[in-house]
């Protein structure tokens, strides 16, 4: 891990792209990929497919040891994670609660 890179994260961008994800829900833009997502006539599986997409896609990164295509491949799951959980309307800041619920 690099350890030397924590510093200069900023965990705001998280709650960032949630904002994007919830506004491109709110005021879909064609042009969008998130706004396609969720308004694919698939409805909340097309989400759900590029869920178990990424999540196969980050498994066989870390499978064959390449770092940055985990690292790319990470990014491209908790996206769809986001996605997902807004298109099932779910809170992200639930997901956080429930997380702080269980660190303690």
């Amino acid at each position: 891990m690099k350890h030397e890179e924590e510093s200069t994260t900023d965990p705001r961008v998280i709650g960032e792209l949630w904002e994007v994800i919830c506004d491109r829900a709110a005021h879909p833009d064609e042009g969008s990929y998130t706004s396609r997502l969720l308004r694919d006539k698939k409805g909340i599986d097309k989400v759900l497919e590029k869920v178990g997409e990424e999540a196969t896609e980050f498994i066989i990164a870390i499978k064959n040891k390449v770092p940055e295509r985990t690292t790319e491949e990470a990014a491209d799951l908790f996206f769809h994670i986001l996605v997902a959980l807004r298109a099932a309307d779910i809170d992200f800041q639930e997901v956080i609660r429930e997380l702080e619920r269980r660190r303690k």
